[in-house]
């Protein structure tokens, strides 16, 4: 990330002293810049070992500086690690490492001094580089998202072409399951309890759904249809709900039916999946919306604008 705020030459002159002083032999300080460093190839530019400590710390230094461009983010980096640095126990292994350590310490307090209003800008580097990578990841989630919904709507146009109707209707509750999985819609595929056949059952918002899924493009669904349906969601616990899709329309006397055996069940139609298949409205957003709907009007079908 490059910043128009360019660092001091005293807080410049702070990093190059500490840096020299917080270790003593030039290979664990080469390391440590290295380890710090988000670009480090810059490191082996220096000669490590025919340099003094210095010499080798100054010509780095001078080279980041002079493409702050390029490097302004790793100078701001090494001023915030060698800033922290508050255990000098490594020192002590050396002659005369009280005097070693009382200069690594103070190296250390200036440089803290000197860089004060850089913290600050090291923080929002950190925020600003938290806030790509979760963008980035946003990106991937979106992208993946739509590859598959894509697949999810061809899928569902090879379905359509498939002559055979009885298949076509398995084929249909499967493709369904593979859509509230997508939804995180926690399903269950078609299953039997005794007389009846349920086409599966999904668990959103903490509420339990039983599904019926009908292929039936050219005849209206029936009130007939919805009293059956009615009947084995009665059946179950008080709590639970139902949704019934079906991708041809629904009847007048379905969508009107004042019967109170409709009333824990919510329509969806073919106009209303291809919303989703489209992306124009997710799965669970649909669901939520015709729930709604139906607790605060009455009316079991909602018709998407």
């Amino acid at each position: 990330m490059s910043l128009n705020k360019k660092i001091s030459a005293s807080a410049i002159l702070a990093l190059k002293e500490a840096l020299v002083a917080i270790y003593w032999r030039k290979k664990d300080l080469r390391q440590f810049i290295e380890l710090t460093l988000e670009n480090p190839l810059i490191v082996s530019t220096i000669d490590w070992n025919e340099n003094t400590k210095y010499e080798s710390v100054s010509q780095l230094i001078d080279r980041m500086v002079k493409r702050q461009d390029m490097y302004q983010t790793d100078l701001l980096k090494l001023v915030q690690e060698v800033g922290n640095i508050n255990d000098f126990s490594h020192l002590e292994y050396w002659d005369d490492s009280k005097t070693k350590i009382k200069k690594a310490k103070e190296s250390v307090t200036k440089l803290r001094n000197q860089a004060k209003g850089y913290f600050d800008t090291i923080a929002e580097l950190k925020k600003a580089e938290e806030r790509r990578e979760t963008n980035q990841e946003k990106l991937k989630s979106s992208i993946s998202y739509q590859q598959k919904l894509d697949e999810l709507k061809l899928n569902f146009y090879e379905i359509a072409s498939n002559p055979n109707a009885q298949k076509k209707g398995f084929q249909f509750e499967k493709f369904l399951n593979e859509l509230f999985v997508f939804f995180d819609l926690d399903p269950k595929s078609a299953f039997k309890v005794t007389g009846e056949q349920i086409d599966g059952a999904f668990t959103f918002d903490n509420s339990d759904y039983l599904l019926e899924a009908k292929w039936q493009e050219k005849t209206e669904i029936n009130a007939a249809d919805l009293y059956t349906f009615g009947g084995k969601i009665s059946g179950k616990l008080k709590n639970t709900l139902g949704l019934f899709i079906s991708l041809g329309p629904f009847s007048k006397d379905c969508t009107e039916t004042g019967s109170p055996i409709t009333k824990s069940m919510i329509l969806m139609d073919g106009m209303d999946l291809m919303q989703v298949l489209e992306g124009r409205i997710r799965l669970n957003e649909l669901i939520l919306i015709k729930r709604r709907h139906a607790s605060q009007t009455g009316e079991i079908y909602y018709r998407m604008k």
